[in-house]
């Protein structure tokens, strides 16, 4: 059961190298826990054996399963693939993890809730998915639950971003940078999370080797429209933006996608805080400004 927790040189297998939340992950890599990222030209999700045959090389202590199939309305119509990477993969992957023995994280999502609770969701709520990426997700979610429960976990999160890779900060800056005035979605309500914290939550709960579902985000309540507002501000505030535009509320019958969103997918997080004591959680605007002072560091860089 200590396994993992005296090993004094962890090494930490990434799967989905691409992803902000691997290069999150990558930044933490330490002598004592070396953490290597792999992506689709790397490592072979489709075989189990190939999978296992890559572990073994690699000397795996644990695997982080941060790759999906996450372009949510293409994935209405691309469901082959969706389901290829956010269910049957995982499922290999959980088999290859359990035939070694080594722990797996797998990282999940808010959209395998409906989003008519009007409360957070608690891990072990009923899920019913609104679209073929949530589906996708809540069966990869099944077959890790099915195949590994001894020795896994699962972090569902939400509204992912980081100074890493493509995010609705990054586009919001590029919006508010070239528009007069932009409409914002404001009755989708959820919590944003900076990858960075969601890399130190993994990390932790691999550690303790904690097993069960877990929810992840950063803490507050925030629509889509509300999000933009501390985005505009900030970036005003640090000079990333050099002047305000109009951002107006819209409803998400005035912007229809392929994909149906949860109205309400805030995360109850009780269950990570009270096996993980130590995890310091902060308010979702302050870890906004956080990743955008980072954000600004890497262009005075560049």
């Amino acid at each position: 059961m200590n396994q993992l927790i005296n090993n004094n040189n962890m090494k930490i297998i990434v799967i989905g190298k691409s992803g902000q939340l691997a290069w999150e992950l990558a930044q933490l890599s330490s002598p004592e826990q070396t953490i290597v990222c792999l992506g689709r030209d790397d490592i072979n999700l489709s075989d189990v054996f190939s999978l296992e045959t890559m572990l073994t090389q690699k000397k795996a202590d644990a695997v982080i399963n941060a790759s999906a199939y996450t372009a949510v309305d293409k994935a209405e119509s691309d469901i082959e693939n969706a389901y290829a990477l956010n269910t049957k993969a995982v499922g290999n992957l959980a088999q290859a993890c359990k035939r070694l023995a080594i722990p797996l994280l797998h990282i999940s999502t808010d959209f395998v809730f409906q989003g008519d609770k009007g409360s957070p969701y608690l891990p072990h709520d009923i899920i019913k998915p609104l679209g073929v990426y949530g589906d996708s997700k809540a069966q990869g979610e099944q077959l890790v639950a099915d195949i590994y429960p001894e020795r896994s976990a699962i972090i569902r999160t939400s509204w992912v971003y980081s100074s890493h890779g493509n995010n609705f900060v990054k586009t919001m800056l590029n919006l508010m940078a070239t528009k007069p005035e932009l409409g914002v979605i404001s009755d989708q309500i959820g919590t944003p999370t900076y990858a960075k914290g969601l890399a130190q939550a993994c990390l932790s709960l691999l550690k303790q080797q904690v097993t069960g579902i877990f929810h992840y985000t950063d803490t507050g309540v925030a629509s889509w429209y509300d999000f933009a507002i501390a985005i505009q501000n900030f970036g005003i505030e640090l000079g990333l933006l050099d002047k305000k535009i109009a951002i107006k509320p819209i409803t998400t019958e005035q912007y229809p996608t392929p994909a149906k969103r949860p109205h309400y997918s805030v995360l109850d997080k009780s269950s990570l805080i009270k096996a993980l004591p130590e995890l310091q959680l902060c308010h979702w605007q302050a870890q906004l400004k956080n990743m955008m002072i980072a954000l600004k560091n890497s262009a005075n860089q560049s």
